[in-house]
């Protein structure tokens, strides 16, 4: 028997456990139409009667559903927080959801979550961008100089997320994590993205290290390429008395 469908299933699981005052809002996989055979209902719900933000899970209807539950002044907090590590995953379940339930307020908050994703995350200053530099060079050493391949898979896995961030915050744009790495990459530039999987595709499959190097030293070159010597944190300037 087949499955009721996104919506109306979400409408059910609203009408038994929220109040007619809640917002509630369908969002994630199902909504932007990249739904697989394990997605979950992602459910956004807004209610004044509650206290603090809270998330649960539940398995209803024959889906998994997590529920995402705040009032308005924990909502805008977590869009914050999530705008402040640039991964907007909140705003984006309001921004590009559907509306199940509503209480005349909702495009208020789809507008403010509409705002945040249109800005971008906060620009990366030149000392960030500096320490980033840093860092990735470090994984980028340990990646060449790992004899060990299970020791190298790990490493690569580290060095591509520590990469998607570079490249995707140096250019104002949020970042992901695990599946969304791809996708924040797409939305940034196909080809780029397309050339980010081939490379470390490339890597799992042969060993061959070459294409990710490559990848690596071309995202740094126009920020100055590899760093390490004269690299410098937390050093105070000293200051000394001629006499």
């Amino acid at each position: 028997m087949k499955r009721i469908e996104p919506a109306p299933a979400a409408k059910l699981f609203t009408e038994e456990n929220f109040s007619a005052s809640a917002i509630v809002i369908l969002g994630g996989s199902v909504v932007r139409g990249e739904a697989s055979s394990t997605s979950d209902l992602d459910i956004v719900v807004i209610d004044e009667e509650i206290r603090s933000a809270y998330r649960e899970s539940f398995y209803a209807y024959d889906w998994p559903i997590e529920v995402f539950v705040h009032n308005e002044e924990t909502l805008y907090q977590y869009f914050m927080k999530d705008c402040e590590r640039a991964r907007p995953s909140l705003p984006r379940m309001v921004a590009e959801g559907i509306i199940i339930q509503d209480n005349g307020k909702s495009s208020t908050f789809k507008a403010a979550a509409e705002k945040l994703l249109s800005a971008g995350p906060q620009e990366w200053n030149p000392p960030t961008i500096t320490l980033k530099r840093y860092l990735l060079t470090d994984l980028l050493d340990d990646f060449v100089g790992s004899e060990h391949h299970g020791e190298s898979i790990f490493i690569a896995g580290s060095l591509a997320e520590a990469l998607h961030e570079f490249v995707l915050r140096t250019n104002q744009r949020w970042i992901g994590s695990s599946k969304w790495i791809v996708r924040a990459l797409k939305e940034y530039d196909l080809i780029f993205a397309d050339r980010f999987v081939v490379s470390f595709e490339d890597f799992y499959k042969t060993g061959n290290k070459h294409a990710v190097v490559k990848l690596v030293d071309t995202v740094l070159q126009p920020h100055g390429g590899r760093l390490f010597h004269g690299f410098s944190l937390g050093k105070q300037q000293e200051s000394f008395d001629k006499r």
